[in-house]
């Protein structure tokens, strides 16, 4: 059994345990609350809690957001390595989406056209708008996951001092890292060689 034969399994094992072992428990262990009251209030003690209550759901948002930028890097990382492996003479790639696509045709998966490509791609585009704020990353990104900006929500308000920075009305739920963890792992489900693959993860 040759080393290449046996990375897809492995990463897909490691993305699995990150998950279940750091992001899962992380993001459950954050306060979070589905309704911020504004408006005057009554006592100091209300104004603080509504306070402390805002801190927390923009904790939170922050955590998820940080968590899909780790899968992101942690995935392209895995798709570098694989592609070094299966390719003798690499070819060159300009970025994730080169890369994912090289891996993907070698792998025989359907990315183009499936749900599967449109979460890893919708993925590496939050990742970048979480790593540089505003830019073309961010307008790509409000334009094939609009869902991911919800101004009419009574569970945010953005911290930040100033003018609206839509980078910054970035949601990422639980429910988004969840959808990014089945994507990946099946990625690497799809692409493992070796008997009893698991093709349909269990996120």
């Amino acid at each position: 059994m040759e080393t290449k034969e046996q990375l897809p399994r492995i990463f897909q094992a490691n993305l699995a345990r990150l998950f279940e072992r750091v992001i899962q428990p992380s993001m459950e262990m954050l306060s979070v609350h589905s309704l911020l009251e504004s408006g005057e209030a009554a006592t100091i003690e209300q104004f603080l809690d509504r306070a402390a209550a805002q801190v927390d759901n923009y904790t939170a948002n922050e955590a998820a957001k940080a968590f899909a930028l780790t899968l992101a890097a942690v995935f392209e990382r895995q798709l570098s390595i694989w592609a070094r492996a299966v390719y003798f003479d690499m070819p060159k790639s300009r970025g994730f989406e080169d890369l994912l696509a090289l891996c993907a045709d070698r792998a025989g998966i359907d990315i183009v056209q499936t749900e599967l490509g449109v979460n890893l791609t919708e993925m590496f585009m939050v990742a970048n708008v979480v790593r540089h704020g505003e830019g073309s990353s961010c307008e790509k990104l409000k334009l094939i996951a609009p869902g991911l900006w919800d101004d009419a929500s009574n569970d945010y308000h953005d911290l930040l001092a100033g003018p609206r920075i839509p980078s910054e009305h970035l949601r990422i739920r639980m429910r988004d890292l969840t959808r990014y963890i089945r994507a990946t792992t099946r990625f690497w489900g799809m692409a493992d060689p070796l008997p009893m693959a698991v093709t349909d993860p269990p996120f």
